[in-house]
């Protein structure tokens, strides 16, 4: 780095610091898709659930742009359906997405966890081990929600260790559906043990630098959800398109 461009990131640093650097600031829209976001993946609004204006309009004490604005995102990942005559409600989880997103999954995780494989890193047992161990905790309290974002710190752990965060930030998005559909799996006996085990098994293959290992279990892993899937239709047929 040269002196010039070293002093000016360390005064980009410090600024930050002291709280001075500009920052993005949250729109009233992005606040609104960001929580309504949460409540769908975590079920805590299922499919089928009213969206009603007016009652966001009270919740959220805002004008009916912001509302709408975020109505519509949500419409376009697919979480939302507008009918203009009848109103807005969660839509149902659109099971015919589910094996595109879990390949694009396999595909991009398949990358990261090669990477991380290679990695020379000398934390990677502790930050996975980390993760993995908040899993166990959320588990043991029954805590599904706790469970589901240590989860998700797993998989972008392997992603910051190999060097593609972005690829992590990509999936989120990607994986809409497919996480809805986990919820619904959380809670049967035993299921967050299995999935401890299988980031277990991922995680002893990265640390031992075994690439090709750490792959097939992650593509055990991600493929798990298909055959969840259609069982998941039988028992909550209303939450599926």
């Amino acid at each position: 780095m040269s002196p010039d461009l070293e002093t000016k990131t360390r005064r980009m640093l410090a600024h930050d610091r002291l709280g001075t650097m500009p920052r993005r600031r949250a729109t009233s829209a992005s606040v609104i898709y960001d929580t309504l976001l949460a409540e769908i993946i975590s079920l805590d609004m299922p499919p089928g659930t009213s969206l009603a204006e007016k009652a966001l309009l009270e919740r959220f004490g805002v004008s009916r742009t912001p509302v709408r604005e975020a109505l519509l995102r949500l419409s376009e990942v697919g979480l939302v359906d507008i009918f203009p005559q009848s109103g807005t409600f969660v839509s149902r989880i659109a099971v015919n997405a589910i094996p595109e997103a879990v390949l694009v999954r396999k595909a991009l995780e398949g990358v990261t966890v090669k990477a991380a494989s290679a990695s020379t890193s000398p934390d990677r047992a502790r930050r996975l081990d980390a993760t993995i161990g908040r899993q166990m905790l959320m588990s043991q309290l029954g805590d599904i929600n706790g469970f589901h974002q240590a989860d998700e710190d797993f998989h972008a752990e392997i992603a910051e260790i190999a060097g593609y965060p972005g690829i992590w930030r990509l999936l989120i998005q990607v994986k809409l559906q497919i996480d809805r559909a986990r919820r619904l799996t959380l809670p049967a006996i035993n299921r967050m043990e299995h999935v401890i085990g299988e980031h277990r098994a991922i995680r002893a293959a990265i640390v031992a630098g075994e690439a090709s290992v750490a792959h097939a279990a992650m593509d055990a892993h991600l493929g798990a959800v298909i055959p969840d899937v259609d069982a998941l239709r039988l028992s909550y047929p209303g939450y599926f398109s």
